[in-house]
């Protein structure tokens, strides 16, 4: 805020606070390995505790090179923000990635790692509890932590709150001349210092009464300062005085489109949002949200995004209650679920190279609802991901709408996917599929159940947690037999395997591979025969059962034949061709070498080509035949160059 007034005592106590001497409030001692320092400015909602927090952060950003990152610990609505969520925003923030589903102790982990070394400001506002704090602290005493929280934080050590009240008068009275000019200040200060007094000095107070005032300049300061005195006892505060004073002067479309804002997901709003809300067009949406943000209801965030102040959450909650009926807000909800769909729908058809296709999946939808090109789809994704996120959380809570909490969740994952592919969101989509479990399990829908927990067991096993993700994989093959669908069933029974395989446990992992196996047979699943084939021929090469592996290569070998997929084929006997050599059979090996390098040819994979002439060049070796092993390899550094990466085989089964 540019504009920011007054407050000089308190910033100049922060910046001391700094400096002090850090001591053990638990011990009246000097620390011996003290943590960041921690500054908390603390204060009611409404007083300024975020500006000021801001204010401080930008007047010291130079001392700490690494800059600054920020993250919020309660929503508008007074939600308490998760602490792997606060944890990941800040790793985010610091341009690091995060492993999808990792717990709180491992991501603090992370953060504390990622910031040692560093001089960074963290600025975490609107704290609800010591313990969303301690999580985020850096071990590093070059770091600085700014807090802003409603009281003192118990429990974190050698932390002195700086507790604020009002503003002064000359403050306050400041801070309406930056809303309405110096004319009407300057014409009856006394009636300005009236105001000022009126409003507490609350700066969220002065806030809408300056807005106000701006929006109405022949209005007296006088006559306002009168009209807050005279309100009814039942207003209480002089931020509920100055809000009533606001929100009676709008015309009663803008008032009920007010009063519907606490239904947007984390208090991000844009014109989408608004326009579903209360049932109006995008454009008159958007200059609705231009007079609220001048009026101060709303603050700008971004480009076309405004925030819900906190403080005014619990006031328009109550007229939300008192003034809307229960099915308007259902409907309310449910049209802004439905455009949220459909701008993910419109989102992911953006990421799409096909023009045609591009075309065909925007048939149908409005121009308003269409963007520009991938880029700003893309930006758009970006900025509203955590509304996003957080609308396919309430949805998802809120029981009633899962039909279309289910169609968010879903255009939600198929974005994402899109836009950034599915490894970087991975972490974004390991808590989306955690959504679409909850929906699954409360309504038994148990073939998503299965597809939920495969995705999650999926993501678990990606990050190393295999003995989570066998746990889902086994689960998701009871929702499987339950939904009676053969294809969850059939790859689950194969993760769970693999899953087997990964722990190194060689007779599970055969015996699951050996149920998905006879399933696939039964069903005649070539492709999945094949494979399978390929993945048991692994776990009995592991195991050392050549004569297993063997049979079991034979058989994929076989089965990619009959599909005409040459360079499965060729990749089979290539693994047969090393089982050959194990099992010191080393004639046989090169017959089937040669033959896997002809099929590679025919598949025209050269990369396969060269990694069998390098496998077939180590045979000729151990058999005493080094000059046909030069011509060999030869041949592989003519196909890929001198590039030794590129001649590893890996079978598709591995």
């Amino acid at each position: 805020m540019t504009d920011f007034v007054g407050r000089r005592r308190e910033l100049k106590e922060l910046r001391e606070d700094i400096a002090r001497t850090g001591l053990d409030t638990l011990s009246g001692r000097k620390a011996k390995a003290p943590r960041a320092r921690v500054l908390l400015v603390a204060g009611r909602p409404g007083s300024g505790r975020t500006a000021l927090a801001e204010a401080f952060v930008r007047e010291v950003r130079d001392d700490y090179p690494d800059g600054v990152v920020k993250v919020r610990l309660t929503t508008p609505g007074g939600e308490t923000v998760a602490t792997e969520r606060a944890v990941r925003t800040l790793l985010e923030g610091l341009g690091r990635s995060t492993r999808p589903g990792a717990g709180e102790d491992d991501l603090s982990s992370e953060l504390r790692t990622a910031l040692t070394g560093r001089r960074v400001i963290l600025l975490v506002d609107d704290a609800a509890d010591p313990h969303q704090v301690d999580a985020l602290l850096p071990d590093t005493p070059e770091c600085l932590v700014v807090v802003t929280a409603e009281g003192p934080l118990t429990g974190i050590p050698d932390v002195r709150p700086c507790t604020l009240g009002g503003l002064d008068t000359p403050s306050a009275v400041q801070m309406l001349a930056h809303s309405i000019g110096d004319t009407r200040i300057t014409v009856d200060p006394r009636a300005a210092e009236t105001l000022a007094e009126e409003c507490g000095g609350q700066p969220a107070a002065l806030a809408l009464v300056g807005g106000w005032l701006a929006a109405h300049p022949k209005a007296a300061v006088a006559d306002v300062a009168k009209q807050l005195h005279d309100m009814p006892a039942g207003t209480s505060g002089p931020l509920a005085r100055s809000f009533r004073l606001v929100y009676e002067s709008l015309p009663q479309p803008a008032q009920r489109t007010l009063r519907l804002l606490p239904l947007a997901p984390a208090g991000f709003i844009d014109s989408h949002t608004a326009s579903a809300l209360a049932g109006c067009s995008v454009a008159a949406a958007q200059s609705t949200l231009e007079d609220f943000a001048g009026l101060g209801l709303v603050r700008h965030a971004s480009d076309g995004l405004f925030l819900l102040p906190g403080c005014l959450a619990p006031l328009l909650q109550a007229l939300l209650e008192t003034k809307e009926r229960p099915a308007e807000v259902q409907l309310a909800r449910a049209r802004m679920l439905e455009r949220t769909v459909r701008l993910l729908t419109s989102c992911r058809a953006m990421a799409e190279e096909d023009e045609d296709l591009v075309r065909e999946r925007l048939d149908g939808l409005p121009r308003a609802l269409r963007f520009a090109d991938r880029r700003a789809a893309a930006t758009w994704l970006d900025t509203r991901l955590p509304a996003l996120s957080a609308s396919a959380a309430l949805a998802v809570a809120d029981g009633d709408l899962d039909t279309l909490a289910r169609r968010l969740v879903s255009a939600l994952v198929r974005a994402l996917a899109e836009h950034r592919g599915t490894e970087a969101a991975a972490p974004e989509l390991y808590g989306l599929h955690r959504l679409v479990l909850d929906v699954a399990e409360r309504r038994d829908l148990y073939r998503e159940q299965a597809a939920a927990l495969l995705n999650l067991a999926d993501l678990d096993a990606e990050t190393g947690r295999t003995h989570e993700a066998l746990e889902r994989y086994r689960a998701a093959l009871v929702a499987g037999k339950a939904a009676n669908d053969p294809y969850a069933t059939g790859r689950a029974m194969e993760s769970v395997g693999g899953a087997y395989q990964e722990l190194a446990d060689w007779y599970r992992a055969s015996d699951w591979f050996g149920r998905a196996l006879t399933q696939a047979l039964a069903r005649g699943e070539r492709a999945d025969e094949a494979r399978l084939y390929g993945r048991l021929g692994n776990v009995h090469t592991y195991a050392g059962r050549y004569g297993e592996a063997l049979r079991s290569w034979r058989a994929a070998a076989a089965g990619y034949r009959r599909l005409a997929d040459v360079p499965g084929q060729a990749k089979a006997l290539s693994e047969m061709a090393r089982i050959q050599e194990y099992a010191g059979r080393p004639e046989e090996s090169l017959h089937t070498c040669r033959e896997a390098i002809e099929l590679a040819r025919r598949a025209g994979d050269l990369r396969l080509q060269a990694a069998l002439q390098v496998r077939l060049a180590d045979t000729l070796d151990r058999l005493g035949d080094p000059a046909a092993a030069r011509l060999h390899r030869s041949a592989a550094d003519r196909l890929l160059g001198d590039d030794p990466a590129a001649c590893e085989i890996r079978s598709d089964s591995d």
